[in-house]
């Protein structure tokens, strides 16, 4: 998003006392020169990044090919002291884009934000509608320049996006991770990002663990690494038509006699869980608890109604008697009350079906 210059230099006029003056100087001069590259810039690009993070912020030699509008664009026209012909415009399928007092429509596509703008004051000249009309014009949706944000994230859909980004600042737009996200993200490269990148020569292997990351059409990210280190390698740049999607983790869920049944998300495929593990995060059994008679109910096409039940004593477990079981994505740990003894059969189906619940609440 463009930023006005008045708005940067706000804070500067406020400035008090002598011993800023020099800076209140400074920033002056400053301002001045920002003020007339933002007027030279404002018709191409002065919503397009509206919401998004402006592309100056990263420090790389990378560089989007300037957009070009294309079929099903959607355009904001503003003409100067005319609002009743100032507003949103769907260029068609066929790139042509059909705007109040034209006569025929102007073809839109392959045209710059700025050429375009440049066409419509000459049209407006040419048929002696405005002399000297000032139009601006910014894309306001792109069906081809976007981003998708898909798998384990709290919005995941698709943004729109007009220059570069990072996947940080991405996960962030879209409300971050889910609870049950894994440490692995995907990036599927598309076209700009592919063209950007042979351009600038930037498949130059390095010694970082993500050197060459951006050199391949299918990039792997480790969350994990990334939130903890902060690597700049690893917090790759995305570009319009780029999808990432975060993968899911494995889940596990503990139902029945404990104190906070629910499923536990495993954060990767390294990752371990026990039983004694998922009791813990179950905040342990109820007093009316069968530990004897748990049951870990796991997947098996092979097996009765699809899945397998395996016997576990929960009680030899906790005083060590009994090896501590290793569970499995999509294990379901169900510890019955003593309250259904004698229907401890019904009791699993049940597990079973409350865990179905948890599923589709999970996504």
């Amino acid at each position: 998003m463009m930023v006005s210059p008045g708005v940067m230099c706000d804070p500067l006029r406020k400035l008090r006392g002598s011993s800023l003056v020099a800076a209140y100087l400074l920033g002056s001069v400053f301002c001045s020169s920002l003020a007339a590259q933002t007027s030279s810039t404002t018709s191409s690009s002065s919503e397009t990044l509206s919401g998004l993070t402006s592309p100056s912020r990263f420090a790389s030699s990378l560089t989007v090919p300037e957009y070009l509008i294309s079929p099903d664009d959607v355009l904001s026209v503003n003409v100067y002291d005319a609002p009743e012909i100032s507003g949103e415009y769907r260029v068609g399928p066929n790139g042509q884009l059909e705007l109040p007092l034209l006569a025929e429509a102007v073809e839109a596509a392959d045209l710059t934000p700025a050429q375009l703008s440049r066409l419509l004051v000459k049209k407006y000249a040419e048929e002696e509608i405005f002399s000297n009309a000032r139009v601006t014009v910014s894309v306001k949706q792109s069906r081809i320049h976007s981003i998708t944000v898909a798998g384990a994230v709290k919005n995941p859909q698709i943004y729109p996006l007009f220059g570069k980004t990072t996947v940080l600042d991405v996960l962030s737009q879209a409300g971050g991770l889910s609870d049950d996200a894994s440490n692995m993200a995907f990036v599927a490269r598309g076209e700009v990002a592919i063209q950007a990148l042979n351009q600038s020569g930037a498949c130059t292997p390095t010694n970082s663990h993500n050197g060459d990351v951006a050199c391949t059409g299918t990039v792997t990210i480790d969350l994990k690494r990334l939130m903890e280190t902060g690597e700049p390698a690893s917090n790759v740049e995305l570009y319009p038509g780029d999808r990432i999607t975060v993968q899911r983790a494995g889940v596990v869920y503990v139902v029945g006699a404990v104190n906070r049944p629910g499923g536990f998300p495993l954060r990767s495929s390294e990752e371990e869980m026990t039983v004694l593990k998922a009791l813990a995060l179950a905040e342990d059994t109820k007093s009316t608890a069968q530990k004897s008679k748990a049951v870990i109910i796991r997947k098996n096409p092979e097996g009765k109604n699809g899945r397998q039940e395996i016997a576990v004593n929960l009680k030899n477990v906790l005083t060590g008697r009994a090896p501590d079981p290793t569970m499995q994505a999509s294990d379901i740990l169900f510890v019955p009350d003593s309250s259904g003894t004698k229907a401890l059969r019904r009791a699993v189906d049940s597990a079973v079906y409350i865990t179905t619940g948890l599923i589709i609440w999970h996504r």
